[in-house]
């Protein structure tokens, strides 16, 4: 072999681990959301467009941690949508119907014992009537129903896995129907026009 295509080949092959080595880089640099069911890699791209780029998803892409659960200025908008677009099928307070319970710690999908593993859940869909949700709320709103769905959680805070040490110290399992403010301070309170 000439020095020149030795050359060659080696430049190949050094190109080609480069490349494996940015391809781990990348999948490490952010979080990869998964159907529920088949474990593909959700494409974004067929969400609703408003909603995507708001302070909340973006935080929540790369930290896989709901930055709106336990802000009062996130419930009530996140009741409102769980009312509209989920309580059919899992309840008003999400003790489940035609659809699981959704408001103690036994989780049909244990993955959705994480933030990750519920946002994958509704965006991508679940088995039987649980069908993707991209189309039906956008991301931001999707933040907002798990926030609701995490604070109807009936039992102890220490199986509130999802909830920091702060937020589970001061966390009370849902009691009840309550009477929420209409815009509290936090990352969900509407500016004044």
């Amino acid at each position: 072999m000439s020095n020149n295509k030795r050359s060659v080949s080696l430049s190949l092959i050094g190109a080609a681990a480069c490349l494996v080595a940015l391809g781990a880089i990348a999948q490490t640099a952010g979080i990869t959301f998964r159907n529920t069911i088949t474990g593909e890699v959700l494409n974004f791209d067929d969400a609703l467009p408003e909603g995507k780029d708001t302070a909340g998803v973006k935080e929540f892409m790369t930290s896989g941690k709901n930055p709106y659960n336990e802000d009062a200025s996130c419930l009530k908008l996140g009741e409102q949508l769980f009312l509209s677009a989920c309580s059919g099928c899992h309840g008003h307070l999400a003790e489940g119907k035609i659809g699981p319970g959704l408001n103690d710690a036994y989780w049909t999908y244990p993955q959705n014992e994480t933030d990750e593993g519920l946002f994958s859940t509704i965006y991508g869909g679940g088995q039987a009537s649980m069908g993707p949700q991209y189309q039906n709320l956008t991301l931001d709103e999707m933040l907002k129903v798990m926030a609701w769905i995490r604070h109807l959680f009936k039992e102890t805070p220490e199986k509130a896995t999802w909830l920091t040490d702060a937020q589970r110290k001061s966390f009370k399992p849902y009691a009840g129907h309550e009477t929420l403010p209409d815009n509290p301070p936090g990352k969900c309170q509407e500016k004044a026009k």
